[in-house]
């Protein structure tokens, strides 16, 4: 039985190749940007507590998380994608319930 790469599948697809180029040549700078995105969502809940605005904390924490899977999975790094997919959900569980829907 052949197992098909699902990461290759997707990633490699014709139309994400130059997304994906790109994404290489600036890694270490986008991880930055993901790393500075993520610490800049935990302090506003930090500092504001209960005031914080969630909806936009959850957003803009579900973006840096698939900005850092998407740094890994180029990377091959199996640990970080299976953190930051894992951030993924967290954030469209966090969306769903900042929204009411749940």
């Amino acid at each position: 039985m052949q197992t098909v790469d699902l990461s290759k599948a997707f990633l490699n697809g014709r139309p994400l190749r130059p997304v994906n180029a790109f994404i290489r040549q600036y890694t270490p700078q986008f991880e930055m940007l993901g790393v500075l995105m993520r610490i800049c969502s935990f302090s506003l809940v930090s500092w504001l507590g209960p005031e914080s605005p969630f909806l936009f904390v959850w957003v803009f924490n579900t973006l840096d998380a698939i900005l850092l899977s998407w740094c890994a999975v180029l990377k091959k790094d199996r640990a970080y994608t299976l953190l930051n997919v894992f951030w993924i959900f967290v954030g469209i569980v966090g969306i769903i319930r900042a929204c009411g829907w749940m």
